[in-house]
Parts: structure tokens; C-alpha cells; sequence
């Protein structure tokens, strides 16, 4: 019951009728429309990007309550359903909005994190994933602070899990990231660093030493 009241308190950016809906699905799934869940959820974290780094753990809740409750997993293949159709017109979505865009990367990347299959991730999600954060790691996207400090957060997020299940995809990464680091002209000086950060971490196993804590730390409250 503690972990819905928390998930009650992380949707007061909704409007009060789906604030209603998604506290409902909290408590019982079976009587709302779950496809209208998911909608609600992927609307609001294009949306919101506060909201989109939390909406995982909200799915997940629904997820467990529904299957607890059904044994069903409706909410689950409609969640993903939207997601493959954001993922399709994905180009669209950052040529329209770059903000929509790295919300929508933050949530996917969110959902990989929490939606697992006997403690596994969802194979279903490594390729999409995989395949905005290339998207990020391109010249044009490197050029973009947002865009750079989103793909970080995501890979120190979530990098050891992705790598686990293809690491050669991390490979081409992380060969793209060190290409656009030491020849790409024009990034910014934080960018930069974010990207550094990123590469030195990878290479101590995804893990940051005190060292490097120290210094890039001590370089962005400077």
C-alpha cells in the first residue's frame, strides 16, 4: 500500500479526471480502461519531463496490480504498443519538438529500466533503446546540450543493463561517442565533459571512482 500511495503523489501534474483514472488503476485495474491508462501516461511524459524520469516505476505499479488482480497483462501490451508507435516517428517527434523528444527517450529508456521479465529486461525494448541513443550520439545531436546530457543520464542509468544484453551494440556507441569527443568541432565545453564523464565511466566497468567524482563534479559547480 506504501508504494501506491507514493505513485498517487507523483501524478499531481495530471488534470483532476486522469488523476482519478490513474489512481483507480492503481487500486483496481480491471475497472478502468487500461488502454486510456497508458495513453495518459506516454501523453503526459512527452509532456513533462520531471514526469517522464518517474513514469517506470508508476507502470510498474500498475503492471503488478493488474497481474496480482487478472493475471492479465493488457495495460503492459498497450504501454508498448504506444511506445512502438513513438518509436516509429521518432524522427518526426525531434524535428517537431527536441524537448518532446528527450522526454520521450528519458521515458523509454525509464520503462527499460523497470519492466522486467524474470528480473530480466525486455527484449522487446533493447533495439528501440539502443537505437535512440544512437539517434543522440550523432553530430547533429552532439551539437545540442540537451541532447547530450539526456544520453549520459540514460547510459549511467542504464548502460551496464543494455551492455549485458548486446554489448557489441555499445561497442559502435561508445566508438561514435569517442569519434564525436576527439574530432567533432563546435561542442560545447560542457558537453565536453559530459561526454568524457561518460567514456571514463564505462571504462571502470560503469562505475565512477572518487577521482573522477572529484573532478567532474567539482568542473560543473564551477
Amino acid at each position: 500500500m506504501g508504494d501506491t500511495g507514493k505513485e498517487e503523489y507523483k501524478i499531481h501534474s495530471f488534470d483532476v479526471e486522469s488523476q482519478q483514472l490513474l489512481k483507480t488503476a492503481f487500486k483496481d485495474p480491471s475497472s478502468v480502461d487500461l488502454e486510456k491508462v497508458a495513453n495518459v501516461i506516454v501523453d503526459q511524459s512527452l509532456e513533462d519531463y520531471v514526469f517522464s524520469k518517474e513514469a517506470g516505476r508508476i507502470c510498474y505499479t500498475i503492471i503488478q496490480a493488474e497481474s496480482k488482480q487478472t493475471g492479465q497483462s493488457i495495460f503492459r501490451r498497450s504501454l508498448l504498443n504506444r511506445l512502438q508507435q513513438e518509436y516509429k516517428d521518432r524522427d518526426e517527434l525531434r524535428g517537431r519538438s527536441l524537448q518532446a523528444w528527450v522526454c520521450y527517450v528519458t521515458f523509454i529508456c525509464n520503462i527499460f529500466d523497470y519492466l522486467k521479465v524474470n528480473n530480466m529486461p525486455m527484449m522487446a525494448l533493447v533495439n528501440p533503446v539502443y537505437d535512440c541513443l544512437f539517434r543522440l550520439a550523432q553530430p547533429d545531436s552532439l551539437q545540442k546540450e540537451e541532447e547530450v546530457d539526456c544520453l549520459v543520464l540514460q547510459l549511467h542509468r542504464i548502460g551496464e543493463q543494455l551492455e549485458k544484453m548486446n554489448s557489441q551494440r555499445m561497442d559502435e556507441l561508445f566508438s561514435l561517442l569517442r569519434d564525436g569527443f576527439l574530432l567533432q568541432e563546435g561542442l560545447s565545453s560542457l558537453s565536453q565533459l559530459l561526454l568524457l564523464e561518460i567514456i571514463e565511466f564505462r571504462a571502470a566497468e560503469w562505475k565512477m571512482t572518487d577521482a573522477a567524482q572529484k573532478y567532474y563534479y567539482s568542473e560543473v559547480t564551477d
